[in-house]
């Protein structure tokens, strides 16, 4: 990637990184750094995956106690509504824009979250905290954030709720986000006029 740090002789040089999967990336370095490149280079990362996202974790490994990523997404990316238990998480808008959608348990729109980075008049860092359900609608080409929680990694921390898809059936997926797209657009609307 195309991140750097300094070597002996104080050039830069791309941080040297492994792949846990196809998604997701770590650095072995001592101090983990990204630039442009490193972002040029997780979009294209995320093009080649079917899901359409990447992640550098800047943590040394899934057992960390705190987890730190840097995440893209393609506007296509499904963000499955989810909630976490023992983690809150929080949110750092770097590029692109979004609305981050908060649920009710039963997957009525409690809220919705107009999200772009610093100096766009509009909310660039959330702190989420544990059990609230919540999803990303990319409205942007590309997004990428910086994401923290709570580690280390366990699947079984994370919830997803039976009222959306689990993104295996492309077409329920499509159907799913316009519906809900046209929901957070109403209650964003709504609450203009409040």
């Amino acid at each position: 990637m195309g991140s750097s740090s300094s070597n002996e002789a104080g050039l830069r040089r791309p941080t040297s990184l492994r792949a846990q999967n196809p998604e997701v990336y770590y650095s072995d370095d001592a101090i983990v750094t990204a630039d442009d490149a490193t972002i040029a280079e997780l979009k294209r990362i995320a093009t080649g995956n079917p899901r359409l996202r990447s992640r550098l974790c800047t943590h040394p490994d899934p057992s960390s106690g705190l987890h730190e990523m840097l995440i893209v997404h393609h506007r296509e990316a499904y963000v499955r509504p989810h909630k976490h238990f023992g983690k809150p998480e929080s949110f750092h808008l770097i590029e692109g824009t979004a609305q981050v959608v908060i649920f009710e348990d039963d997957g009525r729109i409690r809220d919705v979250l107009e999200m772009a980075p610093y100096g766009h008049a509009a909310l660039c860092y959330y702190r989420m905290p544990e059990k609230v359900y919540h999803s990303i609608l990319i409205t942007s080409e590309w997004l990428v954030f910086h994401e923290t929680t709570a580690g280390p990694f366990d699947p079984s921390r994370t919830a997803f709720p039976d009222w959306a898809p689990d993104g295996s059936d492309a077409a329920a997926v499509q159907d799913y986000v316009t519906k809900i797209g046209a929901l957070a657009a109403e209650y964003l609307n709504k609450r203009v006029k409040a």
